[in-house]
């Protein structure tokens, strides 16, 4: 099936527009043929539009089986569990209302024709959807960050980690974070408008910032890009790089005097967990972040008169393309990390797993009667 980038392309480039706060009439002369769009453009779409749905499946089915391990009565008491439980949360609502509706917009007419859904950008539903878009990607992001900052205490100052880092106040920091995000988010709908535009060839429908408020809406928009990118990007790395500083110190000093506990095996192994989560984290924004940059600083160019501004608009926006699919991975690919990295993790989903197994049974009978713990210990932090 041909993949149409002529219109996605020119759809593309008026959202562009209006969201870097670039003044455009209600007639716009964008019309281009497939027969002209650059290489990168159609085989970028064509990766975007195919490659999406694969995300959503495994991000939205590995989500749930996360969600329902860290809720297990061995896992569902221990503050980590509680931060992964919500960040899966958050990272399901993310690639539903998210990548899921940013593919239905740009993605299903690229694969079919005649699979434009109006009813996305209707007033009223378009601003819900971003709401719950910018409230899901907000506290994915932050998440994060606050599960870091629990290992940092835990790790660096163990004194203060029974105090800091229990249970409840991992709930009470979650609920204070979506309670946050709820009401600041709010500026979104808010400042956000359906619009029609006429083409040369049709009238088109888009969810835009409103036209009387496009540079507040910019301005509180880059605010929100950077609390989602740049400065969870330097909070993680600076408390990452001080947990391994003193991992490092520890492990030199327990192996002069050969002491290595189950606990200490435990907590190192949870917190390596978080260092590859935040690690990928930072892997999967920045790509498509650095390209959205170069992309607003091209804007100015427009403005100042470049004539060929169309051709490095539309490689850049192919290169783009391919990095927004990147950047979704991030909210797929934590169930793999938790599986690779954690024994704990393992072993509660082979329990969900086989648990209608009398083998499996008899087998954790003996295991509990055993050296092995019967839960999960409550030194995981």
């Amino acid at each position: 099936m041909a993949t149409n980038t002529s219109t996605d392309m020119c759809s593309l480039y008026l959202h562009f527009q209006l969201t870097l706060n670039a003044s455009i009439d209600n007639h716009t002369d964008c019309v281009n043929n497939p027969e002209d769009d650059p290489n990168i453009v159609t085989s970028s779409m064509r990766f975007y539009t195919y490659s999406v749905p694969v995300i959503l499946a495994i991000g939205i089915l590995g989500n749930l089986v996360s969600l329902r391990v860290f809720l297990s009565r061995n896992m569902r008491k221990l503050s980590a569990s509680t931060y992964l439980a919500a960040l899966s949360t958050s990272d399901i609502m993310a690639l539903v209302f998210y990548v899921l509706m940013e593919w239905l917009r740009w993605g299903l007419p690229s694969w079919n024709n005649d699979g434009q859904l109006e009813f996305l950008n209707a007033a009223g539903i378009c601003q819900a959807l971003f709401y719950f878009s910018y409230v899901s990607r907000f506290l994915s992001a932050w998440f994060i960050v606050t599960f870091t900052v629990e290992r940092y205490i835990g790790v660096c100052h163990p004194l203060k980690r029974k105090d800091i880092c229990g249970s409840r106040s991992a709930q009470k920091v979650i609920c204070s974070l979506i309670l946050i995000s709820l009401i600041v988010m709010l500026f979104k709908p808010i400042l956000t408008s359906s619009r029609e535009f006429q083409t040369r060839n049709s009238v088109v429908r888009r969810c835009l910032p409103d036209s009387q408020q496009l540079m507040t809406s910019f301005v509180l928009d880059s605010i929100y890009g950077l609390s989602i990118t740049v400065v969870p990007f330097l909070i993680i790395s600076i408390l990452n790089a001080l947990i391994i500083r003193k991992l490092l110190h520890r492990y030199q000093r327990h192996r002069k005097i050969n002491i290595v506990t189950e606990e200490s095996i435990i907590r190192m192994e949870f917190t390596v967990i978080l260092l590859v989560v935040s690690f990928v984290f930072i892997v999967l924004n920045l790509p498509y972040c650095f390209v959205w940059c170069k992309r607003f600083l091209l804007s100015n160019s427009k403005r100042t008169g470049r004539e060929d501004i169309w051709a490095d608009f539309d490689n850049l926006e192919g290169v783009l393309m391919i990095t927004r699919v990147i950047f979704y991975m991030n909210y797929c690919v934590n169930f793999f990390l938790y599986s690779v990295t954690g024994a704990y993790f393992r072993k509660e989903l082979m329990i969900l797993v086989f648990y209608r197994s009398q083998r499996y049974s008899d087998y954790l009978k003996c295991s509990r009667n055993g050296n092995s713990s019967p839960t999960t210990p409550q030194s995981w932090v």
